[in-house]
C-alpha cells in the first residue's frame, strides 16, 4: 500500500527521492520522509500529509547525498503522525517498508526484554531495532537483513541503508512489490515502475523471498539463503511523460481521456476482422478442457469482472461466478484441474487477488490474469496472462484501467467461443468490427464533456444518489456509484433496476437524483417503467441513453446521450460518461480528486 523508492548514484539522491515519491504518491500519502546517508551519518527528514509538506520541510532545512531511502505512507498501524513516518532509525540503521507485519507485537515484546526502546506505534519500527540487532552481533548490513527477515512473519518490502556501510542499500522482498531500476552506475529501488522512468527503462522485477545489494557500481540479487539469482533486466515501454498530466487539471482527467487510446492498443494486433479471430500470444491453458469459471477481483476489476460473467456465459457457454477475492479463498470454493480461475487488477500487486490466485493453483486450477503492470506479482504467479496496455494509472479512482479490463474480457471470451466452436466465424467478425467501431464512439462521449460539467453544476450539491442499471448494464450503476463515493465523498448506491420495488424506491424523494442507464437494449421497455416509477414519487433522473432517444427523454430531468452500439459495448461506452460526471462533482465540491481521502491505488496488505 505504501511507497518506496531508494537511491544510489551520481545524481542528488534528495532530487530523485522527491520526484519518485511523487510518482508513488498514489500508493499512500499520511505521510512521508526521506532519509539520506552522507560522510557516514544518516540526515531524516519526515512530515505529516502530503508530499508538498516534505518537500517544504526540506526546503527550511536543506540536505544532500548520492545515496537515501524514501517512502510515501498509507497507515496501517499507527495513526498519521510524523513520529509515524517513515523511514525509521535505529542504531544507525534507517528502514522503509511496504506491507505488514503480522508477528511484530510478540517480536517487539521480545527486543523490549533485550532493552529496545521504540518511538513510534508502527510495525515497521521492529524491523529497524531487529537489523540493528544483528548489525551489532557483528554481521555485514546484507547478512543482517537476511537474518532480520527470518523472525518476520507477514508481508514486506524494504529498503535499508546503515552508517556502518554508507557505500550500499539493501532490499528485500516478500509478497510487496520490488523493483530494482538498472541504470549507468546508478540504481533505483522502488515500488511501481513510474518512479524509475527518470533513471532509466531497465527494470529487474524481484520475486518473493529475494534480496538485493546496491552500490553505484553494480547490484547482486540474491535469495534468502544467500543464493545468486541471476535475471536479465526488462525493457520498460512506458515514457516518462505517460505519467505526466499533460496540460490536464488533474490525473484523472487526463485517465479518462485517454480511453479511445488505451481501449485500442488493448486489441491492436490481436484481432482480425476479416476472419473474426482473436490471437492470444503462447496461450497455454486448454480451453475446451474448462468445465466451470470464476473470476476474483476487487473494487472496480470486480465490476469488471460482472460483465465479463455474462460474456463468457452467452460466448463460451461456461458456468462463471464472480466473487470479491476478500471472500473468494475463505468460502472453500469448488475447484478442480477442469476449473479456470481468471484474476483481474490493475496493478497486479492486490493482496487479496494475489492470494487467491496462490490457493486455487494449490488446488490445481488454471489461472488467467488480467493486468496493466508487466512483470507484477500477478502476472509472475498466473499460468498466463493479458496485458491492457492501459499505460500508467495515477488517479487513484480507476477509468482506462477498468475499460481495457472490459475490452480484454470482451476479447478472451470471443477467444473462447472461438476455440470451442460456439462462436461461428460471421459473428466473430460481427463482434470485432463492433470493437473495432469502440475507441471513436468514446471520442464522440468525450466531446460532450462540457454538457456533463453543466449538469453536474445542478446536483453537486445534494448527499445522496442511486444509479440503475439491467443487464451488463447493472456492474456500470455499481461502478458509477463507486467513482462518485470515491472522489467526491457523497453517499451513491448502485441497484439492479429491477430490484428498485424491493426496497430502494423508499429512499426517492426530490433530493434523491437517479441515474438511469437505459440504452437501446432487450431492457429498454423495463427501463422506462423504472425512470416511471420514479417520476411519479418526485425523483429526479439523470437519463444515460443512445443518441436519438425520445421516450426514456421525455421522463428525465436531464439527459446524456451515447452513440449507438451493441449490447456488450453499451458498458464501456456508458462508462465514460459517468466517470465525467463523477470528476466534476468532485471538482465543484473541491475535494482531491486524484488522492482522494482514506484511499490508496494499489492495495498490497490484506
Amino acid at each position: 500500500m505504501c511507497g518506496i523508492v531508494a537511491y544510489v548514484g551520481q545524481k542528488d539522491a534528495v532530487e530523485v527521492l522527491l520526484d519518485g515519491l511523487k510518482k508513488l504518491e498514489y500508493r499512500g500519502y499520511d505521510s512521508s520522509g526521506i532519509a539520506i546517508l552522507k560522510d557516514r551519518k544518516i540526515e531524516l527528514r519526515r512530515s505529516v500529509g502530503k508530499l508538498h509538506n516534505l518537500t517544504a520541510e526540506i526546503g527550511k532545512r536543506p540536505l544532500s547525498g548520492h545515496i537515501g531511502v524514501g517512502h510515501t505512507r498509507w497507515a496501517t498501524h499507527g495513526r498519521p503522525s510524523e513520529q509515524n513516518a517513515h523511514p525509521h532509525i535505529e542504531g544507525g540503521v534507517a528502514v522503509v517498508h511496504n506491507g505488514i507485519i503480522e508477528n511484530y507485537l510478540s517480536l517487539k515484546e521480545q527486543l523490549s526484554r533485550e532493552g529496545s526502546q521504540f518511538k513510534s506505534e508502527t510495525d515497521t519500527e521492529i524491523l529497524s531495532h531487529l537489523i540493528c540487532r544483528e548489525v551489532k552481533r557483528g554481521k555485514p548490513l546484507a547478512e543482517a537483513v537476511r537474518a532480520a527477515v527470518k523472525y518476520v512473519k507477514g508481508t514486506y518490502s524494504i529498503a535499508v541503508v546503515s552508517e556502518h556501510e554508507p557505500d550500499k542499500i539493501v532490499g528485500a522482498r516478500m509478497e510487496c512489490p520490488m523493483i530494482l531500476g538498472v541504470g549507468k552506475h546508478e540504481f533505483i529501488l522502488s515500488s511501481d515502475i513510474p518512479a524509475i522512468l527518470n533513471i532509466t527503462r531497465r527494470a529487474i522485477f524481484l520475486n518473493d523471498g529475494e534480496m538485493v545489494v546496491i552500490t553505484k557500481d553494480g547490484a547482486e540479487v540474491t535469495d534468502f539463503d544467500g543464493k545468486a539469482v541471476h535475471r536479465e533486466p526488462t525493457a520498460i515501454n512506458w515514457s516518462p511523460i505517460m505519467a505526466e498530466k499533460g496540460g490536464y487539471r488533474h490525473f484523472m482527467l487526463k485517465e479518462i481521456f485517454e480511453q479511445p487510446r488505451a481501449v485500442t492498443d488493448t486489441f491492436r494486433g490481436i484481432v482480425t476482422e476479416e476472419s473474426g479471430d482473436v490471437f492470444l500470444n503462447k496461450f497455454n491453458i486448454p480451453v475446451t478442457e474448462i468445465k466451470r469459471i470464476y473470476i476474483t477481483a476487487c473494487g472496480t476489476s470486480w465490476h469488471a469482472g460482472l460483465v465479463g460473467k455474462s460474456l463468457f456465459e452467452e460466448f463460451f457457454g461456461i458456468p462463471t461466478e464472480v466473487d470479491l477475492a476478500s471472500e473468494f479463498r475463505y468460502r472453500n470454493p469448488l475447484i478442480d484441474n477442469k476449473t479456470l480461475v481468471i484474476s483481474i487488477s490493475q496493478s497486479g500487486e492486490t493482496a487479496d487477488t494475489l492470494a487467491a490466485v496462490k490457493e486455487v493453483k494449490r488446488r490445481g486450477a488454471w489461472t488467467l490474469s488480467i493486468c496493466n503492470v508487466m512483470e507484477s506479482s500477478l502476472t509472475r504467479e498466473a499460468h498466463w496472462s493479458f496485458m491492457t496496455h492501459a499505460g500508467p494509472e495515477i488517479g487513484v479512482a480507476s477509468t482506462k484501467a477498468f475499460t481495457t479490463q472490459l475490452t480484454a474480457l470482451y476479447l478472451i471470451a470471443i477467444y473462447f467461443g472461438r476455440v470451442s466452436g460456439r462462436l461461428d466465424e460471421e459473428t466473430g467478425k460481427a463482434l470485432i468490427h463492433e470493437l473495432v467501431k469502440l475507441p471513436k464512439k468514446i471520442e464522440h462521449v468525450l466531446d460532450r464533456a462540457g454538457h456533463i460539467e453543466a449538469i453536474a453544476k445542478k446536483y453537486f450539491h445534494l448527499r445522496d444518489f442511486i444509479y440503475l442499471g439491467r443487464g451488463m448494464n447493472f456492474p456500470i450503476a455499481l461502478e458509477g456509484a463507486l467513482k462518485l463515493k470515491e472522489i467526491s465523498y457523497i453517499h451513491a448506491e448502485g441497484y439492479a433496476a429491477g430490484e428498485m420495488k424491493h426496497g430502494p424506491i423508499a429512499l426517492i424523494d426530490e433530493n434523491m437524483p437517479v441515474v438511469a442507464i437505459a440504452p437501446r437494449d432487450l431492457s429498454y421497455p423495463k427501463m422506462l417503467g423504472n425512470i416511471e416509477e420514479v417520476k411519479a414519487r418526485g425523483g429526479r433522473i439523470i437519463a444515460l441513453v443512445n443518441d436519438g432517444d425520445t421516450e426514456a427523454s421525455q421522463n428525465a430531468d436531464d439527459v446524456i446521450t451515447v452513440p449507438e452500439a451493441s449490447a456488450h459495448m453499451t458498458p464501456i461506452l456508458m462508462s465514460v460518461p459517468l466517470q465525467l460526471l463523477a470528476y466534476h462533482i468532485a471538482v465543484l465540491k473541491g475535494t482531491d480528486v486524484d488522492q482522494p481521502r482514506n484511499l490508496a491505488k494499489s492495495v498490497t496488505v490484506e
